[in-house]
């Protein structure tokens, strides 16, 4: 499985492609990463160095990997963090053209725009740019609650609501949808819940609430779930792979009071998760 993973990079901690790429490639994919960012850490830390690529860079790149030849084996396209508009509509030339070189290429887009305890974090226009151009041709999608309340302008109290804003989010392309974390006031307080949707199809994943806010962790599940959706060709299936391989990468997080997320240390739970969890039709 050949994907190309176009987010940021952070030298220190684990968020964007420093938390998407290894994961894949201790699975056994070959990851062709860009980079959107270089940054020293991740901006949770309050203060980094580092710099925000350009869209002209981005390309540069994606025409080195094309003449390569490469494109043509690309089973995937995958998005994240992407610093200015320039970077998103470089992203989108980097599908269209995976896409005419592989037809059966698929896109992810982790719609990458804040969340709960930050709100918005990424620069003006990037969120309509998302919304209007990038879910329309993604194929996938996996957005968190926060982004999927700002995608779709819909309240997401109840399960009901939270399904509805999903169907909403399809419209707008992606015809398989994960929503990455998910509590409703019908999540029990000790839990948090995943959801995917596909085919008129809701599948829902509790996990135990576990005491830890981490970064980065969004960046694995997305590349994870693509993985296993193409591996597997089943939402469900690819939620609870995921899932639970998530769970326990951040179990042991959370068992050695890390700041960052131990992706090399659990790396055993990508390959072999040391708790399953079975998703539920809801």
């Amino acid at each position: 499985m050949n994907i190309l993973s176009i987010q940021s990079w952070v030298s220190y901690g684990h968020v964007g492609n420093a938390s998407a790429v290894f994961p894949l490639q201790r699975l056994g994919a070959e990851v062709w990463a860009v980079n959107t960012v270089q940054f020293s850490n991740h901006t949770g830390y309050g203060d980094w160095t580092g710099d925000v690529y350009t869209g002209a860079q981005v390309g540069k790149l994606i025409d080195g990997i094309e003449a390569r030849g490469a494109l043509a084996r690309c089973d995937a396209v995958l998005s994240g963090y992407m610093g200015d508009k320039g970077i998103g509509h470089a992203i989108l030339d980097a599908v269209r053209r995976a896409k005419a070189a592989n037809p059966g290429c698929i896109y992810c887009c982790d719609p990458v725009i804040g969340d709960d305890d930050t709100d918005v974090y990424v620069r003006a226009g990037i969120p309509e740019m998302i919304r209007d151009e990038a879910l329309a041709a993604a194929d996938i999608a996996t957005p968190n609650l926060f982004e999927l309340r700002l995608l779709t302008g819909m309240a997401c109290t109840t399960l009901a609501e939270v399904k509805a804003a999903v169907g909403k989010l399809h419209a707008l392309g992606p015809r398989t949808v994960l929503l990455t974390s998910l509590r409703t006031n019908e999540t029990p307080d000790d839990a948090m819940d995943m959801l995917c949707s596909e085919g008129g199809d809701f599948h829902l994943l509790r996990t135990p609430l576990l005491p830890l806010a981490i970064n980065g962790a969004g960046d694995a599940i997305a590349a994870l779930f693509l993985f296993h959706r193409i591996k597997t060709g089943s939402a469900p299936a690819a939620m609870a792979e995921a899932g639970s391989a998530i769970y326990g990468l951040l179990r042991r997080t959370a068992e050695a009071g890390s700041r960052e997320i131990l992706t090399v240390a659990a790396q055993e739970e990508f390959v072999a998760p040391s708790r399953w969890f079975a998703p539920v039709s809801c």
